[in-house]
């Protein structure tokens, strides 16, 4: 999550809300990473979870991404737990929670829903505090700028 946290702070000078994601590999190994893109290529489906999820199928050579975990430092939202659902990634890990869009417990739990056809492991929280702030702070620069 300390590696998704870095991924996030490179979105500073883009504009884009500062979210990273990974995808890992069963043995650990990082195979995807993004983070938000949604300011800086116009793009409404450049969540960070997407890039990364791209990234490592290209890098697999495959849209099948069993045996891999999307660490993400924000919850995914519907649209990113459904890619990674389709993804059939085994594990969504994220740190701090989305009360507004959250789709892995918040406001929809997408992932373990019982008619999807593949349902990863969720695990939230992980690092949340420091996740959160990472949040916390572009969004109150963005009040006073």
């Amino acid at each position: 999550m300390r590696t998704a946290l870095d991924v996030a702070a490179g979105t500073a000078t883009g504009g884009d809300v500062p979210v990273g994601a990974l995808v890992l590999d069963a043995e650990g190994v990082e195979v995807g990473r993004g983070h938000n893109l949604r300011e800086e290529d116009g793009d409404p489906t450049g969540h960070a979870e997407v890039v990364a999820l791209r990234a490592a199928g290209r890098a697999r050579g495959s849209w099948r991404l069993e045996g891999c975990t999307l660490v993400a430092t924000l919850e995914p939202c519907a649209m990113c737990a459904g890619a990674a659902v389709l993804a059939r990634v085994d594990r969504i890990v994220f740190g701090a929670f989305d009360p507004k869009a959250g789709a892995c417990g918040s406001v929809w739990d997408l992932a373990r829903d019982r008619r999807v056809l593949h349902r990863p492991e969720v695990v939230g929280g992980v690092l949340e505090t420091e996740c959160a702030e990472a949040l916390l702070r572009f969004f109150a620069a963005q009040r006073l700028g």
